[in-house]
């Protein structure tokens, strides 16, 4: 498998925090490109383009009215959907693949590693590792890593649930994703795991912690 300079994802659980980190990172991209007068170093960060699978096109839009159970799918029918839809979001006219050719850093809110935990559950290993054998592991994974239990909690503040945010299902999500972080490790993806029960600030340090190592941010501090 190849791998994508460049690309970042970030992985969990449901409730694990991702998508808040996500919006967080965007925003101090946002400050730190414009520079810091205080400190004698400014540092100009790389465009960023942050993202998310399902994607907002036909196929993802068809995707999240399955998640949101309006519409019924079997387990293979949406794991074919979702490589369908990764590949026109990594593929497609101002895909992932084009952007960080072009120096972009481009971070995802779930990938493969969603389909083979998730699609793993319902249809079993081998067709979701069979669709998703072909796309190009991140530079760098980061994995939300929080007790199920704790992250229900916060699902229950939500006022409608996706079809997989049950507790039983959410246990058996992580064990799937500690089960196959290894495999990632071995396709050349740099593998952090975050404590998504700290606090949303300590997360968020974490994180730049581990992003700000890529060289595509190293390089660009100038002294």
């Amino acid at each position: 498998m190849a791998l994508l300079q460049n690309f970042v994802v970030f992985e969990g659980c449901d409730g694990s925090g991702t998508s808040t980190q996500i919006e967080l990172l965007n925003r101090r991209f946002g400050e730190r490109g414009r520079g810091d007068d205080r400190d004698d170093r400014r540092q100009t960060l790389p465009p960023v383009v942050c993202t998310f699978e399902p994607t907002d096109g036909p196929v993802g839009r068809l995707l999240r009215a399955a998640l949101r159970g309006e519409v019924r799918l079997r387990g293979e029918t949406m794991a074919r959907l979702f490589s369908a839809d990764r590949a026109e979001h990594l593929y497609g006219e101002n895909g992932v693949v084009a952007l960080t050719k072009a120096g972009s850093l481009v971070v995802c809110d779930r990938y493969t590693l969603s389909s083979r935990v998730y699609q793993g559950i319902e249809c079993g290993d081998e067709l979701p590792a069979v669709l998703n054998s072909g796309f190009p592991a991140p530079e760098l994974l980061l994995f939300f890593d929080i007790d199920p239990r704790a992250a229900f909690e916060r699902l229950e503040k939500r006022p409608h649930k996706d079809i997989y945010e049950r507790l039983d299902f959410q246990i058996r999500v992580r064990e799937r994703y500690l089960g196959l972080l290894d495999s990632c490790r071995a396709g050349g993806s740099r593998v952090a795991v975050m404590d998504a029960a700290a606090p949303v600030d300590a997360v968020a340090q974490a994180v730049w912690q581990n992003i700000s190592l890529l060289p595509v941010i190293k390089n660009r501090i100038v002294q």
